[in-house]
């Protein structure tokens, strides 16, 4: 991409204004975790054209340092989500992507606040690309109907075990004032069979019964009533000088209920602050001993992965 913005008029094009190699940058997966934010910052650098021999300089009134705005940025998919910059204007779409719901939200990235442009660049020897640039007209205006259809599972294992500690609490909290505030959490220690933690558990149990069966509403029964024993516990527990919250506080006295998540071990509070939170990285094993190869095959059971 530097090589052709840099011979633009081999083509018959005008030259970029601001070419250089630090206004083309990329979002892609080489990039390291501090460089990410870094580039967007960047993408927020508006070009000015009153003061395009400033920009140029780098030096404004006064001698204080002006970033030169990004001209080009070469992105994967990841730009399809959490992009929000205004000045955004201008879009290449290489080749249909694998889902609709991925294309609008990637072309949605321009736009934001002025009139962008989207060119979808399809290959020719794709099928795919093929149908798609047939019935251009037709699937953009009605594209919306296209979006994929997403499989629900709230009372699977995994589900239940990210959200269903944030769930409980959020009910028993909710409706009056009784556990509301922070500090009330402590209250848990003599109230184990409130009002409040019947309704909460009876209708997650219910709900869990409508949605999976019999089956998953007793197990999610059960693990609502280990929460709620481990709760009751800590409660107890903390009311030796220190006090029980729903999250820790700088006070050096309470200490939260709700855990964030890190790399540290999940447990039964820990709470999501959003659905892009993660479990810390798993290890992996490598075998490689064939299937029907006999040799290792103690090594291999002792080296497992639980």
């Amino acid at each position: 991409m530097r090589t052709r913005l840099r011979k633009m008029q081999d083509r018959g094009l005008a030259n970029r204004t601001l070419y250089t190699p630090d206004t083309v940058k990329e979002l892609t997966s080489r990039l390291g975790s501090t460089a990410i934010p870094e580039t967007l910052d960047l993408l927020e650098s508006r070009f000015d054209p009153a003061i395009l021999d400033q920009i140029k300089a780098r030096k404004g009134v006064g001698g204080e340092y002006i970033a030169r705005p990004l001209d080009v940025l070469l992105a994967t998919n990841m730009i399809s989500v959490g992009v929000d910059v205004p000045r955004l204007g201008f879009m290449v779409v290489g080749g249909q992507p694998k889902t609709t719901a991925e294309y609008i939200q990637a072309t949605s990235r321009v736009g934001r606040k002025f009139p962008g442009l989207v060119c979808t660049v399809f290959n020719w020897a794709r099928p795919r690309d093929l149908s798609h640039y047939e019935t251009f007209e037709h699937y953009h205006s009605t594209f919306y109907k296209h979006v994929e259809a997403l499989s629900v599972t709230p009372f699977s294992s995994g589900a239940t075990a990210r959200g269903l500690a944030a769930l409980l609490v959020s009910l028993i909290r909710q409706p009056g004032f009784e556990f509301n505030s922070n500090d009330k959490a402590m209250l848990m220690a003599s109230q184990r069979s409130h009002q409040y933690v019947n309704d909460a558990i009876e209708a997650i149990t219910r709900r869990a019964e409508l949605i999976a069966g019999p089956d998953a509403a007793e197990e999610v029964k059960q693990q609502l009533k280990r929460k709620m024993d481990l709760w009751q516990k800590r409660a107890q527990r903390t009311a030796q000088g220190n006090q029980l919250g729903y999250e820790t506080k700088k006070d050096g006295v309470t200490i939260g209920l709700l855990r964030k998540p890190s790399i540290e071990p999940w447990d039964e509070f820990t709470c999501l602050n959003s659905l892009r939170d993660v479990e810390p990285t798993a290890n992996l094993i490598l075998d490689n001993f064939g299937m029907d190869d006999d040799e290792g095959g103690d090594e291999a059971e002792e080296g497992a992965a639980p």
